[in-house]
């Protein structure tokens, strides 16, 4: 019987991470559930268990290098290697115009969004090289894609990950790892609510620009980035996939 796929997914303790965790559970897939909230990140695990999956908790600030090191270790310790990697943390910022933003605020995103991914990206290509492949997935935006005012810094970074994702899926993709990003539009998660009780002068009419005329949900997300993961399309290499009701279409 071959050994169970296991999957590391950052952010893993809601909205979009959990999302996918919870679907990847229902292939059988093990997760390490990672996230800076421990009450969170373990409903996660109890909640993937009961779909008769295996998961386990690890606490990590993705801004630190040596945290991402350790969940990296640690999942490889608990479970052997890393088959999948959903590079999902981060934060929207404070939904102001860029000069208004403070050095500290762009450093806060900078540091979960840029630098969180990109040590992810590091440590888990290191393991998966070394295992003889794997499937990342990053999440970019449609702030990744086009100029959305109000969320500069988290637009930079979200751009930065279209750009690493095509980056990687040349340098190793003749050495078993395929590499995608997903560009989701505004999704009903609790980061996205956070934004609008803060913000709530950006979601007057949210739905208008959308073709769709409704946000999307994290199931509808977690469904695409299950089928990159779980290698039902190979082929699909270094591209981004837009979720966005049609948004980046007109």
């Amino acid at each position: 019987m071959d050994r169970y796929k296991v999957a590391v997914i950052t952010g893993g303790g809601s909205g979009l991470g959990q999302a996918v965790a919870l679907r990847l559970a229902e292939e059988g897939v093990a997760i390490s559930v990672v996230d800076v909230s421990e009450a969170a990140g373990q409903e996660t695990v109890r909640l993937v268990e009961e779909k008769g999956s295996k998961a386990i908790f690890i606490k990590a600030d993705v801004s630190k290098a040596e945290e991402v090191k350790y969940y990296v270790d640690k999942t490889v310790e608990e479970f052997g290697t890393i088959d999948m990697f959903y590079n999902n943390a981060g934060i929207s910022g404070p939904g102001v115009n860029f000069v208004d933003n403070t050095i500290e605020q762009i450093d806060l995103v900078l540091g979960i969004n840029l630098h969180g991914a990109l040590y992810g990206l590091k440590y888990v290509l290191e393991v998966m090289l070394a295992n003889g492949g794997g499937r990342i997935v990053n999440t970019s935006s449609t702030a990744g894609v086009v100029g959305q005012a109000t969320v500069g810094t988290y637009s930079a970074t979200k751009h930065a990950m279209v750009g690493i994702t095509k980056t990687l899926a040349a340098e190793y993709a003749a050495q078993g790892v395929v590499v995608n990003a997903i560009a989701p539009g505004t999704t009903e998660t609790p980061m996205v609510r956070e934004y609008k009780e803060k913000n709530p002068e950006a979601f007057v009419n949210a739905t208008e620009p959308i073709p769709q005329k409704r946000l999307g949900q994290p199931e509808e997300v977690a469904e695409l980035v299950a089928f990159l993961l779980t290698g039902k399309a190979p082929y699909i290499n270094g591209v981004v996939v837009p979720i966005d009701g049609g948004f980046t279409a007109i």
